[in-house]
């Protein structure tokens, strides 16, 4: 019975490693996360190899005076692309008016 509760304990931690690697990004000894601003991701990984920027405009429901409106809202996108060599994946880190939103794995890096 404590055998199968060990196992049970391990694969729960093994699954939760690998929720945390799609939210977080290891530079050196620092870690980048959802929410950080641009400047601590500079501060933490340094420059990325490219940068994309556009504008994307999206309508959202605004509770107001007793009812739903919808307001269309522009929101200022960069994905910033970092390669770190050939033993580590490519990362690319989206950023929706200057914060963190989303961490993504590429393929190996070159």
């Amino acid at each position: 019975m404590k055998k199968s509760g060990l196992v049970l304990i391990c694969s729960m931690l093994f699954f939760l490693a690998g929720a945390v690697k799609s939210e977080a990004l290891r530079c050196g000894r620092d870690l980048v996360l959802e929410g950080d601003r641009k400047i601590e991701v500079l501060a933490s990984c340094g420059d990325p190899a490219t940068i994309d920027t556009w504008q994307e405009t999206r309508r959202v429901r605004d509770f107001r005076w007793g009812r739903f409106w919808n307001v269309w809202e522009t929101v200022v996108v960069e994905e910033w692309t970092y390669n770190f060599g050939p033993r580590r994946f490519i990362q690319v880190i989206r950023f929706e008016n200057g914060r963190v939103v989303k961490i993504e794995d590429g393929g190996y890096g070159f």
